[in-house]
């Protein structure tokens, strides 16, 4: 009721100043007809003409209506410079104002709620750097102050902020109008007064803060390399230090462009994905899920068998899969790819030097232009009594254990129920282990929604697996782990503890501390991944915030870019489409906000489920378990996230992470036409599910009765 009667209030000044013609006593004739009287009548009651002449020019700035131009030369005539500036510049101010908060109560929800996601860039703009912004509009005579007013309003920036920057932004326009305001005599129209060379004067103005900004971060720069010496000469264009799937991008980007690029690596190249991660997980689940199909073929009408597992044969194959994608990371590759490869541990010993103690022995000093730190992450091992002792693995170290082993391990113990812990309990059990997972929080994949977790953990169940969530590990003593939970404390015995509690930047050894590059959680940098200096980037685990090779990739794109070009221009890197698949049976799917993400934030949605269980790919592979969920902004079709459970999620999560990022809607989807029979036709359904739940139904039902006099 609040918003109608002000736009009520509104409508009817705009009305009533076009209806009664007012716009005519708000023209250069006007007021030069007038001026006698009014310059007879401000001599007998200054206050009372002083007064009313600001009400009026607040009441025309704060409704937004044409005149105040006119106004202000009035203001010049009357009061003269001095009196007549200080008039203009507080009533133009104060009738601003009002209008921006006019557009902030009445629009900024109804736009956020519909635009949120695209607005949150330009909100984080203006909270950086909303003075310098609005200081430029207000001095450049050319941008509508209206517009300025209604636009302002619909961003984050601070009611005061805008009110005191546009005081002084204004203050230049102001005294140059009022000025010609003295002369009213003379001035035929407004064209007179913002002549090109005025304007221009205008716009350099304007141009002076942000000339400012770029020599006070010029100076920051200066500040930051002082005590260092600059190299005369570089060897390289780019040094990139860690091999793994931000190294290998960066890498490959600089030597695209033609750079002079060495990329070191102190251990094996591919990193952590390739070598003990992403690939020897889905080669050992991919087994795990074939053994489930063995044990469970009465699901697809053959005979339920009990697999056999040649373990040191599982593990093989493990190792050959390695081994067969290898040659996409290798030195070869690269090396012919124009990258100098190099063995070895690198320290950054000056913002320009990296020094290399080589594999091979001795050592060598590179000089570089920019430096890309890509050095991963390792597994986090918490500080447990006893745990050195008990012959702990992490996913780096499983592998070699494993393939040790003649048989797999009878009894595993896995610590901590995130993907990586929940992925390894479910692949082992499936292969014959008994194990059984413990995690602190009370369920599994916690950062899923509840729903989600409920679902991975009846797959886990139906694997074998025990999951004791609430329950948190103590120490390690006499051969067994010990756990207290609601209760009480248990032992437990295992012939293999897993430690997968997440995994930490790898931060030491590097030469960061020496350089005083901050370090927290990970290497801290901006939003271009620069560092404290400005040409050593970081990207991938060890900058976070996202420990996904596909992030990974996505940094190293920005760090390598902004390394070599940005003396032209530098690129933020985006983060608002991150999809992320967790490889449980059955498999999860994510992208954008969850539920309980999105209450977290504050954020205003609807939610969309289509269950797979009706869909016909998925009942004629026996795998109709799952859901389709999608969050949309509330009566549109705008995707805030979506969670997909069931086989092929990851796969299927694609169209969706397309959708998103290049803003198409549910509609789009429900109007693309998807292969009959596939599990990606979820996608289409779930589409229709929104749709149908947001029907026009009067619209229908007109269309009916046109139907129903069609047939008589």
């Amino acid at each position: 009721m609040k918003k109608l009667l002000i736009v009520m209030v509104l409508l009817a000044a705009v009305v009533a100043f076009f209806a009664f013609d007012l716009g005519a006593w708000l023209t250069i004739d006007a007021i030069k007809s007038k001026l006698a009287g009014l310059e007879a009548l401000q001599a007998e009651k200054p206050l009372l003409v002083m007064g009313v002449y600001a009400l009026v020019y607040v009441a025309v700035t704060a409704v937004s209506l044409p005149g105040a131009a006119v106004l202000t030369l009035a203001g010049g005539a009357l009061f003269g410079l001095g009196m007549g500036t200080l008039l203009v510049s507080f009533a133009s101010t104060i009738g601003a104002t009002l209008a921006f908060l006019a557009a902030r109560y009445l629009l900024r929800d109804t736009i956020e709620a519909r635009f949120g996601e695209r607005l949150k860039a330009i909100n984080q703009g203006v909270e950086r750097d909303g003075g310098f912004y609005l200081f430029s509009l207000r001095l450049v005579p050319v941008f509508p102050f209206f517009l300025v007013n209604l636009v302002m309003g619909l961003t984050r920036i601070r009611t005061w902020t805008f009110a005191w920057v546009s005081q002084i932004g204004m203050l230049a326009g102001t005294a140059v109008y009022v000025n010609a305001g003295t002369q009213l005599a003379g001035i035929d129209s407004l064209s007179g007064i913002a002549t090109p060379r005025v304007i221009g004067a205008f716009v350099a103005l304007a141009a002076l803060p942000w000339a400012g900004k770029v020599v006070l971060g010029w100076a920051r720069a200066r500040r930051v390399y002082a005590g260092w010496t600059r190299p005369r000469r570089f060897d390289r264009n780019l040094v990139v230090i860690g091999g793994g799937s931000a190294g290998l991008v960066s890498a490959y980007i600089a030597a695209t462009v033609r750079a002079k690029v060495t990329l070191v690596e102190a251990h094996r190249l591919g990193g952590d994905c390739l070598n003990t991660g992403c690939v020897p997980s889905k080669a050992l689940i991919r087994a795990g899920k074939a053994a489930d199909t063995i044990r469970h073929g009465s699901r697809y009408g053959l005979t339920d068998v009990e697999p056999v597992v040649p373990f040191r044969q599982t593990m093989q194959r493990v190792r050959d899969v390695i081994t067969a994608i290898e040659p996409h990371d290798s030195a070869e590759r690269y090396t012919g790819l124009g990258v100098d490869v190099v063995m070895g541990r690198a320290v950054i010993v000056d913002p320009w030097t990296v020094e290399i103690a080589r594999g091979e022995g001795g050592t060598q000093r590179l000089t570089t232009k920019g430096i890309v730190i890509a050095a991963g992450a390792a597994p986090f091992v918490p500080p447990l009594p006893g745990l050195e002792a008990s012959g702990y693995v992490t996913s780096d170290t499983l592998w070699d254990a494993l393939s040790e082993r003649e048989a797999v391990p009878e009894r595993v113990t896995v610590l901590g129920g995130g993907p990586v812990g929940c992925e390894l309990a479910q692949a082992l059990a499936r292969l014959g282990s008994v194990v059984t997972l413990v995690q602190r929080g009370g369920r599994v994949l916690d950062k899923e929604d509840a729903e989600v977790s409920a679902l991975a953990e009846a797959g886990l169940r139906e694997a074998g697996v025990v999951a004791l969530c609430g329950h948190e590990a103590v120490r390690f003593e006499g051969g067994q782990l010990i756990v207290e939970g609601p209760g009480g404390a248990q032992a437990l015995d295992q012939d293999l503890l897993i430690v997968a509690l997440g995994r930490r930047a790898r931060l030491t050894g590097y030469g960061l501390e020496a350089l005083g590059i901050d370090v927290a959680q990970t290497v801290v940098t901006d939003d271009y991944l620069a560092t404290l200096y400005p040409n050593i980037y970081a990207a991938g685990d060890v900058a976070g915030p996202y420990q996904f090779t596909h992030v990974a990739a996505h940094q190293a794109w920005y760090a390598s870019v902004n390394a070599l070009f940005g003396v032209f221009r530098r690129f933020k890197a985006d983060y608002r489409v991150i999809p992320r698949v967790t490889f449980l049976d059955p498999e999860i799917a994510a992208v954008g906000l969850n539920e309980q993400d999105a209450r977290a934030q504050g954020v205003d949605f609807e939610v969309t489920r289509y269950g797979i269980d009706d869909l016909d790919r998925a009942i004629a592979d026996s795998a109709a378990d799952g859901f389709v969920k999608v969050l949309t902004a509330p009566g549109t079709d705008r995707i805030l996230g979506v969670t997909i459970v069931g086989a092929q999620a990851g796969e299927m999560l694609a169209e969706y992470v397309l959708a998103m990022k290049h803003k198409l809607g549910l509609n789009k989807i429900m109007g693309t036409i998807h292969a009959y029979p596939t599990m990606v036709e979820a996608n289409k359904y779930a589409a229709g599910a929104w749709k149908q739940a947001h029907k026009p139904e009067r619209l229908l039902a007109l269309v009916g009765r046109w139907h129903d006099w069609r047939r008589g």
